[in-house]
């Protein structure tokens, strides 16, 4: 559908993401981010269905349960309105639209979990705290810059994506093979990680007299290899994060 099909004003569709923003400021036990889907597409709906009865049966529609990721969830917004619209044509029944949540939300639950929460998220975390020698106290402002710098460009282009493609944004999302991006951004922290952790076992060891640096860069190396190992062969990481958390205090012990 291009730009010049759209029934409804740029200033709606930007009304639409930008509420879109508080899918999860509604969120309840029985419909979970339900009220807040439908909050964010209600100007789509009061501009496609004037009659009042037609808007409320559309805005009941979006009161179902629904829950995913609150970044990826962009897509399915758009995705909806494109539904609405074809709706309010006559190009399509009503169970359309409800069947395409149901069938998106979870498999972008997933999705967006692995990418935001343990790749992204991890990645310029690890990043900047790395760059804590250099910068200070303004390694905090650059993870904030970092990282709602990337979830917000994501969530424009999926917002974009769902609007123009409907159904078809799956394959555009495939496309997009996030989980492989993930896989380098967990790489980028753990590497990042690794230098931080140089980093302090140095200093603490120069500040100790210098004596015992090795002893924390190869105490530091050893628990990197066993984590490594640990994870492959299936241990629970909460088992692995334990471990560490000893490990971290028997150090703090030893200095």
């Amino acid at each position: 559908m291009s730009a010049s099909e759209w029934p409804l004003p740029p200033w709606v569709l930007l009304r639409v993401f930008l509420r879109s923003l508080f899918l999860q400021a509604s969120w309840n036990p029985k419909g979970m981010q339900n009220l807040g889907l439908a909050y964010s597409v209600y100007p789509a709906l009061a501009h496609l269905y004037p009659d009042g009865a037609a808007r409320e049966e559309a805005v009941r529609r979006h009161l179902v349960f629904f829950n995913t990721h609150p970044y990826v969830a962009a897509a399915i917004v758009g995705g909806v309105v494109n539904h609405e619209v074809r709706i309010a044509r006559g190009e399509e029944t009503p169970d359309k639209v409800v069947a395409f949540k149901a069938a998106l939300m979870g498999p972008l639950a997933a999705l967006g979990d692995g990418f935001f929460w343990l790749s992204l998220k991890p990645a310029v975390g690890a990043v900047s705290a790395a760059m804590v020698p250099l910068l200070g106290v303004w390694a905090v402002p650059l993870f904030l810059v970092l990282y709602n710098l990337v979830h917000v460009l994501l969530r424009v282009r999926l917002y974009w994506l769902g609007l123009s493609l409907g159904d078809r944004l799956v394959e555009a999302v495939a496309r997009a093979n996030l989980p492989s991006r993930g896989a380098k951004l967990r790489a980028v922290a753990a590497t990042s990680a690794g230098g931080l952790a140089a980093w302090l076992s140095v200093s603490f060891g120069t500040n100790a007299g210098g004596a015992r640096a090795p002893f924390l860069a190869a105490g530091c190396l050893a628990l990197g290899v066993a984590s490594y190992v640990l994870v492959s062969r299936r241990v629970p990481n909460y088992v692995v994060l334990y471990l560490a958390a000893g490990l971290a205090c028997a150090a703090g012990a030893f200095l």
